[in-house]
């Protein structure tokens, strides 16, 4: 297992097990990304840090991105974690381990690394506005439907766009339907997002992130439920175009869980989540059935 894979593991809980369904190249380069994501996230959410030090922080990461400084980067996480911005294990192991990334940043060939730098830098800036709305203490609330599908955007509409540019990039037999993958990409990315801001409400909240706007969750909830119906068009785009297995077992999995997870909310509010047997089965049915059958998963 490489040094980035056990990063991965210790960063996440979902992506973990799915960004190894996908094949080489496209999971070394997904891994990247996720981890730039993950740290600029580490940033975000620093609630021990006033809003200029997060500001300055995901400014610099982004400096990083475009360059692919690995010796400034090295001094950068020594700085960074000289008072720490999070009490995860994880993440801090991540920011220490910050001039790694990048040097796999600057590894990938010049056009995925293209676009893995185009999109991640996006979602950095983007997070430097949405710290830039938040209070000296980190707190946000965001009051409509709108600013809400605007921070899903950010956040995961452009990880969707970034998966899209690389599917395309490393399978060239998906263009025939690259036009249903385009139209969708944004709507799968912010269906994931809606999903774990459901679930996540109330430890949001208590950190002083209100990203469900007051009197609307049911509002919300009717839109997770439609955005995660519309994105099974591009799984299935995938599908018809004959992708590589992982690359359909990948969105599947994150697809499929991301309906029993809402089903959970659903049900029992938020903080329900998907039991690790159940989310070892979804693994065992995305690698395992006919791909024109692979969101057909018993309820």
């Amino acid at each position: 297992m490489s040094s980035l894979d056990e990063l991965l593991e210790s960063t996440s809980r979902t992506f973990a097990v799915a960004i190894p369904l996908l094949p080489e190249p496209t999971r070394g380069e997904v891994t990247i990304a996720y981890l730039l994501f993950r740290i600029a996230d580490t940033f975000e959410d620093a609630d021990g840090w006033p809003r200029a030090d997060r500001l300055a922080a995901l400014e610099e990461l982004g400096a990083l991105i475009e360059n692919a400084d690995f010796m400034r980067a090295k001094k950068l996480a020594d700085r960074w974690l000289a008072r720490p911005p999070s009490e995860h294990d994880g993440y801090l192991d991540l920011l220490a381990q910050t001039p790694a990334v990048i040097a796999a940043l600057g590894a990938v060939p010049a056009a995925a690394r293209k676009i893995l730098a185009h999109h991640t830098l996006r979602t950095v800036r983007g997070m430097s506005r949405i710290v830039s709305l938040s209070d000296q203490n980190g707190r946000l609330a965001l009051a409509t439907i709108e600013e809400l599908r605007q921070y899903c955007y950010i956040v995961a509409g452009i990880v969707g766009e970034l998966l899209t540019d690389l599917f395309l990039h490393d399978a060239p037999q998906l263009a025939r339907r690259a036009d249903v993958l385009h139209a969708t990409k944004v709507i799968f990315g912010e269906a994931l997002q809606l999903v774990n801001i459901l679930r996540d409400s109330d430890d949001d909240a208590h950190g002083g992130r209100r990203y469900l706007p007051a009197g609307r969750r049911g509002d919300v909830m009717a839109l997770a439920v439609a955005d995660v119906d519309e994105a099974s068009r591009y799984v299935e785009a995938l599908a018809e175009a004959g992708a590589p297995r992982g690359l359909v077992a990948f969105t599947a999995f994150l697809l499929l869980l991301a309906r029993s997870t809402l089903d959970r909310v659903e049900a029992q509010g938020p903080g329900a989540k998907v039991a690790r047997v159940e989310v070892k089965r979804l693994v065992e049915h995305v690698v395992s059935s006919p791909v024109d059958r692979i969101l057909r998963y018993p309820a």
